[in-house]
């Protein structure tokens, strides 16, 4: 499309809000434009951000929806730190934003919104609109929702479904800015609502307007132009990072030759990874939606004893209730992956917001000795690789797997580049043969210390099994205290040597220095940044981000003595920092945490970093 503005504003990477109020479809409004930009050939990142009150109060700061995109000629690894363009739909948007939006931003607001209850219901004593407050943004002051009145005034359609067009009023008027077609946006409306033409009709009408509108505004003189992105050839896709761990398992599945099976039970904000799996029964997926979260794992653990692939996927308080039976996993060693999408806690807590807070639950939160295997994907399409990661190990070594991923990163999204799965590493489950005359339930693989998996119905591998501590090789239950040590260092053994199978701990940046700093999970991205903008001022820093945890790496003593200080920067009290010190690493560590509900910014770990280095 061809702009009339004067002044083409050249950037590496641009970051948008869209906030609103929670009915005023930011999260589509933004799914929109970050397609669109993946399309037109950029990266990207984004967060959508979900209020954690159901229905909260209409035009209050509780209510409000927000969704963040990055999108770049770089590599974008964050959601970015502040906003180079903020849309708020109403003043209780604007109020709970402002703080995200860099100096000198562009804001487009509704102006139909700022009436007097709306802006005293947002908390403002003011009228932040004539108190001088947003002097310094270029404020774009678009009567949005009068003018999409006006533009569909003769489709005559009701005031409602009128009213729930505005968003994409406000969606016309960022691709004007940014020079972006409505191809991919009018694919959406044809396919969306393919049996309500009017509707087609009345949403192409409102995006239109929108971004006439924009080209007639002074306030909108500049337009943003982003160069394509240099990336790998292949085909790619934006993908949350529920929908990539999806994907992990159903690649796992294939790769293996094992039938997928996932019983689970709906919780924010990990239902999507049902949903999906539900898509593809064609795949020979079988979901199950259970009744709770005890009888979700419990029906994957019987799935797991006749030969599946056997998953479950909850958060932080179902991952409380399955606690027991990854026991019986545990006891009964059979291949399981648990997924826990993490988010704020305890309790309820923050159902909506992310959080790194479950890692002592995932290493310690069962009874007896009950070792499981741990690993933490580190973005959004990087669940895919860990998903299948955990497959691969649950199943070759016979032994329940823990994948934390967390809200940033399930809901968030990146773009994907497609694997073929058979460019994948092979996955062996240890399947036993029909027959075979050394078979015993517990006789283990001499390296890997995994039993056979041996599939009921099979002819001549009849065994027991169950909760009840067995003997070892035999399997027979036996309460003999000699046989109940073995067998727990059995298990103990089995998950270390694990160690033996994962890669080496990688750092960006030199092997020894001054500073290491220290990720896992979510944070990976804001952590890489902060490193990186320091290491290009000199500062001897380096970044080492965990995936393994529980058996970490090899390498890890080696990784950490090269360095004077280590920083632990974590979404929790200090959780894998504490876990380092108890692996008997005895090093200079300092931590970084942050329980807001939010994941870290750049600037602030980049404050942190330098603290840490000023320190004596």
């Amino acid at each position: 499309m061809v702009k009339n503005k004067s002044n083409v504003i050249q950037r590496d990477a641009v970051v948008v809000k869209f906030v609103g109020d929670s009915g005023d479809g930011m999260q589509l409004t933004g799914t929109l434009f970050s397609d669109t930009a993946a399309l037109v050939g950029l990266d990207l990142a984004t967060f959508p951000d979900y209020p954690a009150e159901i229905r909260a109060p209409h035009n209050t700061v509780a209510g409000v929806s927000g969704f963040q995109v990055h999108v770049g000629a770089k590599k974008i690894e964050t959601t970015g730190d502040q906003c180079d363009v903020l849309v708020a739909m109403n003043p209780a948007s604007l109020k709970a934003n402002l703080k995200w939006a860099k100096p000198g931003a562009t804001i487009i607001i509704d102006l139909d919104t700022f009436e007097e209850n709306a802006i005293k219901k947002a908390g403002y004593q003011t009228n932040p609109l004539e108190d001088g407050s947003l002097d310094n943004f270029n404020m774009v002051k678009a009567p949005i929702t009068t003018l999409t009145r006006a533009s569909l005034k003769h489709m005559g359609l009701d005031a409602k479904t009128v009213d729930k067009s505005k968003n994409m009023f406000a969606l016309g008027i960022m691709y004007h800015l940014f020079s972006w077609s409505f191809d991919s946006t009018y694919d959406f409306f044809n396919k969306k609502f393919k049996n309500k033409p009017q509707v087609i009709e009345a949403n192409k009408t409102v995006l239109e307007a929108g971004y006439s509108f924009a080209d007639t505004v002074e306030a909108l003189n500049s337009v943003y132009q982003v160069s394509k992105a240099s990336m790998v050839p292949g085909r790619y896709r934006n993908i949350t990072g529920n929908v990539a761990t999806a994907w992990g398992f159903l690649a796992a599945s294939e790769r293996s030759g094992r039938p997928l099976f996932l019983g689970s039970y709906p919780i924010t904000p990990a239902t999507e990874i049902l949903i999906e799996l539900a898509k593809y029964k064609s795949l020979g997926a079988k979901v199950f939606q259970a009744e709770d979260e005890i009888a979700g794992i419990c029906s994957a653990i019987g799935a797991s004893y006749t030969g599946s692939l056997a998953l479950t996927t909850t958060s932080g308080p179902g991952f409380s209730l399955k606690s027991e039976a990854i026991g019986l996993a545990v006891m009964t060693e059979l291949p399981l992956v648990i997924v826990n999408v993490q988010r704020g806690g305890p309790s309820t807590g923050l159902p909506t917001k992310t959080e790194q807070s479950d890692l002592y639950q995932a290493l310690f939160g069962r009874n007896g000795e009950c070792p499981a295997v741990v690993l933490a994907a580190s973005s959004s399409a990087d669940c895919f690789n860990y998903a299948y990661m955990a497959s691969k190990i649950a199943m070759e070594h016979m032994t329940p797997v823990i994948l934390l991923t967390d809200g940033y990163l399930g809901n968030g999204s990146q773009l994907f580049r497609i694997p073929k799965v058979a460019d994948l590493p092979d996955i062996n489950p240890p399947v036993a043969e029909p027959n075979d005359p050394d078979f015993k339930p517990y006789k283990r693989n001499p390296e890997t210390l995994a039993r056979k998996w041996a599939l009921p119905g099979t002819e001549g591998l009849r065994h027991r099994i169950g909760g009840l501590e067995k003997e070892d090789i035999y399997g027979n239950v036996s309460s003999d205290p000699l046989n109940h040590e073995k067998m727990t260092l059995l298990r103990n053994e089995k998950v270390q040597r694990i160690a033996n199978y994962i890669p080496e701990q990688e750092i960006t940046g030199e092997k020894e220095g001054d500073v290491l700093v220290v990720s896992w999970g979510g944070t990976f991205g804001a952590v890489e940044e902060a490193a990186e903008l320091l290491q290009k001022e000199g500062k001897k820093v380096s970044h080492a981000h965990f995936h393994y945890i529980m058996p970490l790496p090899k390498n890890t003593e080696n990784v950490l003595k090269g360095f004077k200080k280590i920083l632990v920067c974590e979404l929790n009290s200090g959780q894998f920092v504490n876990y380092l010190k108890m692996t008997q690493y005895g090093h200079n560590y300092s931590q970084y945490n942050k329980v807001q509900g939010l994941p870290f910014t750049v600037t602030e770990l980049v404050q942190a970093i330098n603290k840490t280095l000023e320190e004596k």
